[in-house]
């Protein structure tokens, strides 16, 4: 007993009922913990992320031209099949392009006929001169001859000119009746109606303006549904094409969807986050669900919660995710530790660095830190893969004593969990 201890014996009774508080606070090294003993169990590792419901396969129309709708044959939520009469743009304008394109072709098509008849005539005119000079070359002079040959070649010239001309007009006239035709649109796919932006009346621009104000309508497959979620960059890494996933739809309640990732993105989705002095970037990438078993009414844009598993362990050595912890320690296994080396050269001095691992019970109820190496994470525990063995009694919480245990520290237990494996 200190000094200090019995003159406090020695004093008043209030006194020694501080001697008890104080007795009491000298205990407080001894951590209440719950300990667990290591064991087997299944374990599943997962990626969760929200999302939508997309169709897989969709189109947004928009008009190619502009002008107001004046039929309108689809409202929201029909279904339509290909090549179906969706809507029609104000043709008026648009035919009587047509016409005009129509009437240019004609046009040059009687140049044409003119420039061809006055090529035969100059043609006729040289040759009828060219066989009187065989006959009587004294009757018909150089310069004459000549005059009828340059007379001839620009009427051939002119000909040539007007059959392009033909050609040119006939090109407008492909292109007006190509812009007529895009006044009547029709539909792309099947599927079904799954937005409609327009009313018969209004005017519809072109898409090449503003492609979100410019789309009247969209046409989805929804036979085939997919769900799009955004992964972090720190596991991103365990997804891959194939895994399974199970769906959460909102709108279904507690109804569980099977699903598979279709497609991993390779460009990261990158969004600023702004806190109170620092901005940073969270850097995600978009991974494709393909839903499967859906009901019939579910509808684009429902809220998804989506599961990816990655990785799956039958009766794997587990322990408690709060179990592990981190603390300095001399490097174990593989015989490799490193060294200190002093000035001299010498190499004589166990390096410490922080390692994983957790806090063993012995039967005294005396901690002792053991690193561990773990495998893939479950939901609550850790899969073990080197370190401990099945049935031994660890440190399971909470969380505060463990972040306060050293080695050789007695506990004290307050609850046990025996060897009970979760399957």
């Amino acid at each position: 007993m200190t000094k200090r201890t019995k003159l406090i014996a020695t004093s008043l009774t209030g006194v020694v009922l501080l001697l008890v508080v104080l007795g009491t606070i000298g205990n407080g090294d001894t951590q209440e913990v719950r300990v667990e003993t290591v064991d087997t169990r299944d374990i599943t590792a997962s990626v969760s992320a929200s999302g939508k419901v997309q169709p897989n396969n969709k189109v947004d129309i928009s008009a190619d031209i502009s002008g107001r709708v004046t039929r309108l044959a689809v409202k929201e939520g029909d279904s339509v099949v290909k090549g179906q009469f969706l809507l029609e743009i104000d043709p008026s304008q648009y035919q009587a392009d047509v016409d005009r394109a129509r009437a240019s072709v004609a046009s040059s098509q009687a140049q044409v006929s003119q420039a061809r008849a006055a090529f035969r005539q100059s043609r006729s005119n040289l040759d009828r001169v060219l066989n009187l000079r065989d006959k009587n070359p004294a009757l018909v002079s150089a310069d004459q001859v000549e005059k009828l040959r340059t007379e001839m070649d620009v009427n051939r010239s002119l000909l040539e000119a007007a059959e392009y001309n033909v050609e040119q007009s006939e090109a407008g006239l492909r292109n007006s009746r190509s812009v007529f035709s895009k006044a009547t649109i029709y539909a792309p796919m099947s599927g079904r109606v799954t937005k409609l932006n327009i009313r018969q009346g209004e005017t519809a621009i072109m898409g090449t303006l503003n492609r979100d104000a410019a789309t009247l309508l969209t046409i989805a497959d929804m036979s085939m549904l997919e769900t799009k979620i955004k992964v972090d960059e720190t596991e991103i890494s365990r997804v891959k094409v194939g895994d399974s996933a199970v769906i959460n739809i909102d709108a279904f309640g507690d109804t569980s969807f099977a699903g598979v990732v279709t497609e991993i993105s390779n460009s990261s989705v990158t969004k600023s986050l702004t806190g109170t002095t620092t901005t940073s970037q969270a850097v995600d990438y978009e991974v494709t669900i393909r839903l499967v078993g859906v009901p019939e009414n579910t509808r684009p844009d429902f809220t998804t919660q989506a599961r990816i598993i990655t990785a799956h362990r039958r009766d794997a050595l587990s322990i408690p995710i709060i179990a592990l912890t981190v603390r300095e320690h001399e490097p174990v296994g593989n015989g490799d530790k490193p060294l200190t080396i002093g000035g001299d050269g010498s190499s004589n001095s166990v390096q410490k660095r922080d390692v994983e691992g957790v806090f063993i019970v012995d039967e005294k109820n005396i901690v002792t830190f053991r690193p561990v190496r773990i495998g893939i994470a479950g939901q609550d525990y850790f899969e073990v893969i080197g370190g401990l063995r099945r049935g031994e009694l660890i440190v399971a919480g909470p969380y505060q004593a463990i972040r306060e245990l050293k080695d050789g520290m007695k506990v004290k237990v307050s609850d046990k969990k025996t060897s009970n494996s979760t399957k």
